[in-house]
């Protein structure tokens, strides 16, 4: 695995034989790790070394697009062209902790019907045969992902279209930037972000066949997103803007929080995070937001971006913890951005997000009629 590096002495010293196996199964960065150790133990990474410091503001409505209609129709006919001619793969983002639905893997949990996360989204896949799809799951997801894979068959999905990636792992430290033991004395894993993604995928043998092959778009979701599916309108708005990426954004209402759109004092638009904005932003001002739904062009995705880590704050029971993320939305501060305004709700609607159990049946009467179950 590209992204490995074994542990250094200072790491192996406070560690067990089960552990750094566990470490190197699933692509420690143990570099990384050992800096931001390092950078929280000296003060250096408080919780307000993410905010950005200089001025930002509302990305203005000139660089956010409206969604194609039917009068686009050469622009969908080009979308649907690049898809029927198997230029397009779809990946979807699955990793994670399993931690909000009470323990259990969430693409694996029934919305509708006996109908899963992944039954939905893989299902609605099998219509386009010549896209690849790449599942992107964490030491937390795989075991589950892989038995659910297996006793649903139905999905119709040939090991040559299905392809199983897994993103890195990590240690949780204390706030002094000591490494995080429980009661039991276990060390705390968790996985670093979908900003692994680029990692996984340029690993990949299975997409750099696909690159080979004539392949020149990633549409990229949530698995827990199931408004966002492949359509010809946002690949043809994708290549029609002629940018080496396309960002889905969706009218923010007040209630929304995650990533916008802001334009930085460079001029550059890009996707800043809920917790990177100054303290003294108004966020009211926002008009859209970021969907974590993008298409990208495979060779933006190819080359190397060193996107930046960031503190959470989390709990392990009632015990504090850090943990350092990296955040896909970043590939917009390297990659220009096109930026797509989708409709989050109604027949064509591309945001109908599930963080929690209680939000499944909120939108369990759009998952049906999208899905026509």
């Amino acid at each position: 695995m590209a992204g490995y590096s074994a542990p250094t002495r200072t790491v192996v010293a406070q560690l067990q034989a089960t552990e750094l196996a566990m470490l190197s199964r699933y692509g420690f960065n143990s570099a990384a790790f050992e800096h931001l150790q390092q950078a929280l133990q000296a003060g250096r990474f408080s919780p307000a070394h993410n905010r950005l410091q200089e001025p930002i503001e509302a990305a203005p409505a000139a660089a956010i697009h409206a969604w194609p209609t039917s009068a686009d129709a050469e622009l969908i006919a080009r979308g649907q062209a690049a898809i029927d001619r198997g230029e397009v793969a779809v990946a979807v983002l699955n990793g994670g902790m399993a931690t909000r639905f009470g323990g259990r893997v969430k693409g694996v949990v029934e919305v509708a019907g006996s109908k899963s996360f992944l039954a939905l989204k893989l299902g609605e896949l099998t219509r386009h045969r010549r896209v690849p799809i790449f599942l992107l799951n964490s030491f937390a997801t795989e075991a589950d992902t892989r038995a659910h894979l297996e006793a649903h068959r139905s999905f119709d999905l040939s090991p040559e279209r299905l392809h199983l990636l897994t993103q890195h792992i990590s240690l949780r430290l204390t706030p002094e930037g000591d490494l995080f033991r429980n009661a039991e004395g276990q060390v705390s894993y968790y996985a670093p972000g979908h900003g692994d993604l680029l990692e996984a995928m340029a690993e990949s043998e299975s997409f750099a066949a696909f690159r080979r092959g004539g392949g020149r778009l990633l549409c990229i979701s949530n698995v827990d997103n199931l408004g966002a599916t492949l359509d010809p309108k946002v690949v043809g708005s994708h290549l029609h803007s002629g940018k080496q990426m396309t960002t889905e954004v969706a009218r923010r209402l007040p209630h929304d929080s995650g990533g916008a759109p802001v334009r930085r004092h460079s001029g550059r638009v890009e996707i800043l995070e809920g917790f990177r904005f100054p303290e003294s932003f108004v966020m009211d001002q926002l008009q859209a937001f970021n969907t974590n739904s993008f298409v990208v062009d495979v060779e933006a995705i190819a080359q190397a971006r060193p996107l930046n880590w960031y503190r959470a704050d989390k709990k392990v029971g009632e015990q504090p913890v850090v943990q350092f993320e990296r955040l896909l939305g970043e590939l917009t501060h390297f990659v220009d951005s096109h930026y797509l305004m989708v409709p989050r709700d109604g027949p064509e609607g591309r945001f109908l997000p599930v963080k929690t159990p209680d939000d499944i049946e909120r939108v369990r009467a759009d998952v049906q009629a999208r899905f026509k179950l």
